[in-house]
């Protein structure tokens, strides 16, 4: 693998590898771009067939990271960190706190949190060595469970699609097809059921489909099903690449908004859906309550105030449709448009992130 010519092609700043014989640590820390303030991604752990695989996972995720926080609106550019080693059984004390010195030598250019393999608990070993760790447990000062947030956040952005679509934000009425019913999904769905939306969910896991139709009055159908629902909006809010070749002919609705990531398989099903006429909310920017709810820790975590900043995501997905239509593109084009947009405005005042004495970090 060619590491510099694959970071030349998307202005990659930094690769760092970090190991740790004793414990077993074999990480990766990419940072994508700090254009807008020290780069905030994840630590993912993960048993990669390949150091190849693991490189190219933490270059792809970092810069996906640069894009949700720049289009959110955050002081903040990309990172990514991923581990390889199995989640289940390679896991201890030591590998966290040495990998927690190795995020503090970086001096404040890269901010970690909880990702996919890894938990709270292992973020609070990380803040045993480093205070540039995000989504620690709130007795440290963490906001605490983030899907409360994230749902409203789908909420929020759900709203603003259905403007675009129906010339009109509310969803009393509107029936929503919700494609899995995990803990985001499923306080979305009270969302929904308090605005007295009609809800249609599945989910591989039959207690959680209990559970909404339950709670929330919801109509249950086989996981297969949910596509060709009649419907007026789609919210995928469970596995990745689920707007696809099989998947969009199927679908009757006007809007696609979930909370799932990676919704498109390809660029091109992006396409599709709007030659169709669905409206797509991007999922890096309606998902984004998350990261805007943990980048708010980097404050002194305020939830009034992160809420606050949540609800913007409303007029992000606004702006998306609006930058569409004036370069006449996608909205998932139009969303990475609205990201580079600011940052490029950023970069005219200022370059690569270093510490000053008035950054976000000075004020902890």
């Amino acid at each position: 693998m060619e590491i510099f010519k694959s970071m030349e092609q998307h202005d990659y700043e930094q690769l760092v590898f970090c190991q740790d014989k004793t414990s077993g640590l074999k990480a990766i820390i990419c940072i994508h771009d700090t254009t807008l303030g020290p780069a905030l991604g994840g630590t993912r752990m993960w048993n990669y067939e390949t150091e190849e695989e693991a490189i190219e996972d933490a270059i792809r995720l970092a810069r996906g990271m640069t894009y949700k926080n720049a289009a959110a609106g955050l002081n903040l550019g990309g990172g990514k960190t991923v581990i390889i080693g199995d989640p289940r059984k390679d896991k201890n004390e030591e590998m966290f706190r040495a990998f927690g010195r190795y995020i503090q030598g970086l001096n404040g250019r890269y901010i970690t949190a909880e990702d996919v393999g890894t938990t709270v608990a292992d973020m609070d070993l990380i803040h045993e060595e480093t205070d540039y760790v995000t989504g620690i447990s709130p007795a440290f000062g963490s906001s605490g469970n983030p899907s409360p947030v994230t749902a409203y956040g789908i909420y929020i952005g759900m709203k603003a699609a259905a403007l675009e679509a129906f010339g009109d934000d509310s969803l009393k009425g509107k029936k929503v097809a919700v494609q899995g019913v995990g803990n985001v999904a499923y306080t979305l769905c009270k969302y929904l059921h308090e605005e007295g939306a009609e809800l249609i969910v599945t989910d591989i896991n039959q207690d959680s489909v209990d559970r909404a139709v339950n709670d929330f009055g919801a109509t249950a159908v086989a996981p297969d099903a949910i596509y060709s629902q009649e419907a007026d909006i789609f919210a995928p809010c469970a596995m990745g690449a689920i707007i696809n070749d099989e998947t969009i002919p199927q679908l009757k609705v006007k809007v696609v908004a979930g909370s799932a990531n990676n919704q498109l398989k390809e660029d091109r099903h992006g396409d599709e859906l709007e030659a169709r006429g669905i409206v797509y909310a991007p999922d890096f920017v309606i998902n984004s309550g998350g990261v805007i709810n943990v980048a708010d820790e980097l404050y002194g975590y305020n939830n009034e105030r992160a809420m606050k900043r949540v609800e913007t995501i409303y007029d992000s997905i606004t702006r998306i449709f609006a930058i569409s239509k004036r370069d006449s593109v996608p909205s998932y084009i139009a969303a990475e448009r609205m990201a580079e947009e600011r940052i490029a405005r950023m970069a005219k005042s200022r370059k690569q992130f270093l510490t000053n004495g008035h950054d976000i970090l000075s004020r902890r």
